[in-house]
């Protein structure tokens, strides 16, 4: 056979910059073409589909909750009588255009991590109306929020299909603010954010003509006048005494949910987050967890001067939901999102910056809770909704650690068990906590049924238990039951036949009509009937020394080159190490059959020339549709190591396993694999 070129261990910048200048000049002479009006029907389907897809569930990792990462502040610190947006962007995270991700996921939570981590619905929203308000004019704020969205598999949102506006303050679509930099990153970060959560909403930017209090007022006053009836405000400053007249003027809407940020300075209050109007929203660390859940949250703070903001207003009064004993005045927050840049969210962002980026900051967290608000529905006409949450506080997730700070009242900067400064009641659990209501909120409660087992042929029949506080009536789900069972969605009755032997992950949801939900999550163990499995190895050519023989692969990915080594023998599967955009695969089908357990296990080496913590280059193992593990140039190491995958679930049936190396613009990371197998027991 012929071998496949050597690849270059460098960076290729002779040709890489050059393709990427053709690029971006492609990118400003394309044409504009109007994108035909979507049903919402049609966009509804599409998001739901883009939100709850297995492959979009990965996290991309970028820190660890209070971690110190470097970032740059969008905006400078705000004079008197001025506001600062509170944006922040990752800069030890390299910025990539869209054409040189190709086919990598951005870095930073996405979309559906948000859905997850907050049990949102995906569907909802449609028909009505975010508004973002912010200062100066992002020129390139439809292409990049479109950039977003269709990076995620969400629906077009422009202005040609009616979802998208852009406006002054006075509503102009024409005689737009003159362009900044700083502030187009936030105003990138705050159309992504509303689209992550409500991607089914419409959405209208008003841009004050300046960051002086009083144009950001006149702006926020005809987002409302425009139809909005959630306005999301990412900025502040200083507390002051003429605070409560703007109160009147600016943020007295009731009938509207008006979301801001609780401020990125540590402890202190600031303003607006304390007028009495708003839905303050503090700021957390979300990271991925083994619990029930699947996420944990702690307060955002990194420094004495960096995390979210909290206090005792000096001048608002208190508004007669809020209840807490040691301010006698409004205290801020009352809610919270996820705004720790060290586990932040993807933001596309090229006018500001150069692309795809990470972004914290409480920036993130109040326009989240603007769409969570937008998925609850419209407010009550004569309601401030931010008395909301506090008439569902058991429909939050209580963050109950870590402080922004040191104060004399404990809860001022310390999260506990129900309501702190520093998050509020906590993080949305779905949105009932975001909709009309003078109760406490319905209480769903599942009974563990504990861990399960059965054989392969077994019977099954297992009642689950479940209550709702209020008495409504329930419908349940499951994930993860074993092949051949199903769950009643009327009575909660999980029946059927186990058919493939396998250890299983359960979780079962009960939900009522409020859209409050509990859950539990059980081990389910299916055992072979015993006596009806053979020992065996069931891949071909499983260490490639028979050249292409039963695998299907791209060109020259099965090699006995000399720039890498085998595990064994003379031959190997190569994936990647160009160093510039490239795709390789390798697969192979198996029947595994009935009755037994398998195991799909193989050597991988992964070396590199990228540099930090950031996953660029990435391999994928799937079994058909079914990702079954990644690896990236952050797993490099010396050396081959064995992984083991367990294939059990997929006895009695034949499945397609498959590597998938991806690869981006510049420096090369190879994915070598050797001495692969699929056992049966």
């Amino acid at each position: 056979m012929r071998e496949k070129p050597r690849r270059s261990l460098r960076r290729l910048l002779a040709t890489a910059i050059p393709a990427l200048a053709l690029g971006l000049a492609g990118l400003v002479a394309a044409p504009a073409h109007a994108a035909p009006a979507a049903t919402h029907t049609t966009r509804t389907a599409q998001n739901a589909k883009a939100l709850t897809s297995p492959e979009r569930q990965t996290f991309h990792s970028t820190g660890k909750a209070g971690q110190k990462v470097p970032t740059t502040h969008l905006c400078a610190t705000a004079a008197p009588g001025h506001a600062s947006c509170f944006a922040q962007r990752r800069t030890d995270i390299k910025q990539r255009l869209a054409s040189a991700v190709a086919a990598a996921a951005p870095s930073g939570l996405s979309p559906a991590n948000l859905h997850s981590a907050y049990n949102l619905p995906s569907t909802g929203g449609s028909g009505l109306t975010v508004a973002v308000v912010d200062a100066y004019n992002d020129p390139n704020a439809e292409s990049d929020l479109a950039t977003y969205r269709s990076t995620y598999g969400l629906s077009s949102c422009t202005k040609a299909n009616g979802c998208f506006k852009q406006v002054s303050q006075t509503g102009s679509t024409t005689s737009l603010p003159t362009n900044d930099t700083g502030w187009a990153g936030e105003e990138a970060l705050d159309l992504d954010m509303v689209s992550a959560v409500c991607p089914n909403c419409n959405i209208i930017l008003v841009e004050a003509n300046s960051a002086n209090d009083t144009d950001l007022g006149i702006a926020e006053n005809e987002a409302v006048s425009l139809g909005a009836k959630f306005v999301s405000n990412s900025w502040g400053g200083s507390e002051s005494s003429s605070q409560t007249s703007e109160d009147t003027s600016y943020f007295k809407h009731p009938g509207v949910a008006i979301t801001v940020s609780a401020g990125d300075s540590a402890y202190g209050a600031e303003y607006p987050a304390t007028s009495q109007y708003v839905t303050a929203v503090g700021g957390t660390a979300l990271s991925t967890s083994s619990n029930s859940r699947g996420w944990s949250e702690s307060v955002w703070h990194t420094s004495s001067t960096e995390g979210t903001g909290s206090g005792c207003s000096a001048y608002d009064p208190k508004p007669s939901w809020q209840t807490d004993s040691g301010c006698s005045k409004r205290m801020e927050a009352d809610v919270s999102a996820v705004a720790d840049p060290a586990t932040g969210v993807a933001v596309y962002d090229t006018y500001g910056g150069s692309g795809w980026a990470v972004y914290g900051g409480t920036s993130a967290s109040a326009p989240i809770i603007a769409g969570v608000y937008a998925l609850a529905g419209t407010p009550g006409s004569s309601d401030y909704p931010a008395k909301y949450p506090y008439s569902h506080t058991s429909n939050l997730y209580d963050v109950t650690s870590g402080n922004n700070g040191s104060c004399s009242t404990a809860y001022f900067c310390t999260a506990g068990t129900g309501y702190d400064g520093p998050t509020g009641w906590g993080t949305p659990n779905g949105t009932t906590a975001f909709t009309s209501g003078s109760t406490s909120g319905n209480t769903v409660t599942v009974t563990n049924p504990g861990s399960q087992s059965t054989t392969t042929g077994g019977s099954v029949s297992l009642q689950i238990s479940a209550s709702d506080s209020a008495g409504a009536t329930l419908t349940y789900s499951a994930s993860g039951l074993p092949t051949g069972l199903s769950i009643s969605s009327s009575s909660g009755l999980i029946s059927g036949t186990a058919s493939t032997a396998g250890t299983y992950q359960v979780t079962v949801t009960a939900k009522d009509s409020t859209g409050a939900s509990g859950s539990t999550s059980f081990t389910w163990t299916v055992g072979s009937s015993g006596g009806t499995c053979t020992s065996s190895q069931l891949l071909g050519n499983p260490g490639f020394e028979s050249g292409s023989t039963t695998w299907t692969a791209s060109s020259g990915v099965i090699t006995n080159s000399s720039s890498e080594s085998a595990h064994a023998g003379s031959y190997y599967a190569w994936l990647d190490g160009y160093g510039s955009s490239h795709t390789d695969t390798l697969s192979q089908s198996v029947t595994v059959p009935s009755g037994c357990k398998a195991t799909f296990t193989f050597y991988l080496h992964i070396d590199t020339a990228e540099t930090g913590s950031t996953a660029y280059d990435k391999l994928t193992v799937s079994a058909g549709s079914t990702t079954l593990a990644t690896y990236s140039n952050v797993n490099a190491a010396s050396g081959y190591a064995q992984k083991s995958l367990d294939l059990s679930s997929y006895a009695g049936s034949t499945v397609t396993l498959k590597f998938s190396g991806v690869e981006d613009s510049s420096l090369q990371t190879s994915f070598v694999l050797d001495d692969t197998a699929v056992t049966t027991s």
